[in-house]
């Protein structure tokens, strides 16, 4: 073998064992219960609803939920406002008005990732416990531009909406 593909070899035997060793670490999430994605496309239009209908869980057990949306540089906003609606089995439903923190004052999107997009894990709820049934939740944009009353039509720079459960230790 000649230096040359010796060196080839090396890189690609490199390449490989850091991919191996990422896909071993994301796949180690041992406290994820619940973790799901759906597409808005470009951008969320204000009458999309993002529904996911939850699996049944450990009553005995309290979780963390999570509203989970990956965005991108088109994000135009420094905050997201969302109506997250969740339906429980005793037929109440809680909904709540949530704000939350999407990029710093310079502009830059806040959230994990390497590119320009970025996935924020935004907390829904602490130390929540469920009840026997079934649990569907619903989540929509309801970002207004300062002085407006309608909502954004279409809320670009979003594109996935996601809800997690995380068990406690």
């Amino acid at each position: 073998m000649n230096l040359k593909s010796s060196f080839h070899s090396f890189i690609i035997k490199t390449v490989l064992f850091c991919f191996a060793s990422t896909l071993l670490l994301v796949s180690c999430d041992k406290k994820r219960v619940f973790d799901e994605y759906k597409s808005v496309g470009t951008g969320w239009n204000k009458d999309s609803i993002v529904s996911f209908d939850l699996p049944k869980l450990d009553t005995s057990k309290k979780y963390n939920l999570f509203l989970n949306v990956r965005d991108n540089n088109e994000y135009p906003f420094n905050n997201l406002f969302l109506i997250v609606s969740l339906e429980q089995p005793n037929r109440v439903t809680l909904v709540d008005t949530l704000q939350y923190l999407m990029a710093n004052p310079d502009g830059t999107l806040l959230g994990d990732g390497f590119t320009d997009v970025k996935e924020s894990k935004l907390i829904y709820k602490e130390r929540f416990k469920f009840k026997t049934g079934n649990y569907k939740i619903h989540i929509k944009q309801a970002v207004r531009k300062t002085g407006k009353v309608a909502g954004v039509e279409k809320l670009e720079g979003i594109t996935d909406v996601g809800f997690r459960i995380e068990k406690l230790d």
